[in-house]
């Protein structure tokens, strides 16, 4: 019987003990659009196998060969299917109704929801709220038995798309429910020369990591600049 004390001897574990990701199959849903193209691109880069997902598997197909590196494309549904970690980088107008058809292809899944919720009008972008709280959160209640976190949502799509950067100096804040799944999506992040993934709290503050986006778009065209963030002190 384990006792108090003895769970007091239990190290902790170290939070940067992350799971090797190297042999696991990465499908980016909305990889012909800018984020899902530069996420498809840098995680073929650093040696993950990729698979491009898009409503149309030609678009796919030409996206995935215009980029080379091995990177496969297909239909989403089929992405889904052959893929161990799904990113989900779909504009947010058609988040909803995409994960609503890719319900049963999802389930099981480890999904990445990278959709930052924004509205754009003359003052510039500004943050939009969805009723279940954050887009992460709304694919958590549109894939009951999917694994959902949240990530990448504060990355240059100009930057990952260059062939002639070779680092991406930023840090990706990872949400989720439970660590072992937060820890796969760390580690995926890892991968990509000069990124590191950080946790960031439960599904519950995806909210306000979405919404940043808008920030930095300001920040961006103020100063003309590719911002990501950096976490201090860990």
């Amino acid at each position: 019987m384990t006792t108090s004390e003895d769970a007091k001897k239990v190290p902790a574990k170290d939070p940067w003990d992350l799971p090797d990701v190297s042999g696991l199959v990465v499908g980016v849903l909305g990889g012909t659009g800018d984020q899902g193209r530069g996420l498809a691109y840098r995680l073929a880069k650093a040696g993950q196998r990729v698979i491009i997902g898009s409503r149309a598997a030609e678009r796919a197909r030409t996206a995935a060969e215009e980029l080379g590196l091995g990177i496969e494309g297909l239909d989403n549904a089929e992405c889904a299917r052959r893929s161990d970690i799904v990113i989900v980088a779909v504009p947010w107008e058609g988040h909803a109704k995409t994960l609503e058809a890719l319900r049963e292809e999802l389930a099981g899944k480890l999904v990445v929801d990278c959709v930052n919720p924004l509205g754009f009008d003359k003052q510039g972008a500004y943050a939009l709220k969805p009723e279940e709280g954050s887009a992460a959160q709304q694919a958590a209640a549109l894939l009951p038995e999917s694994r959902v976190t949240a990530a990448f949502h504060h990355l240059s799509a100009v930057l990952l798309s260059d062939p002639e950067v070779a680092e991406i100096d930023t840090d990706v804040m990872v949400l989720g429910e439970k660590r072992a799944d937060t820890d796969i999506v760390q580690a995926l992040a890892g991968r990509i020369p000069g990124m590191r993934g950080v946790f960031a709290g439960r599904l519950r503050n995806a909210h306000q990591v979405e919404s940043l986006v808008a920030n930095l778009i300001s920040a961006n065209r103020r100063y003309k600049a590719h911002a990501g963030l950096r976490v201090t002190d860990v």
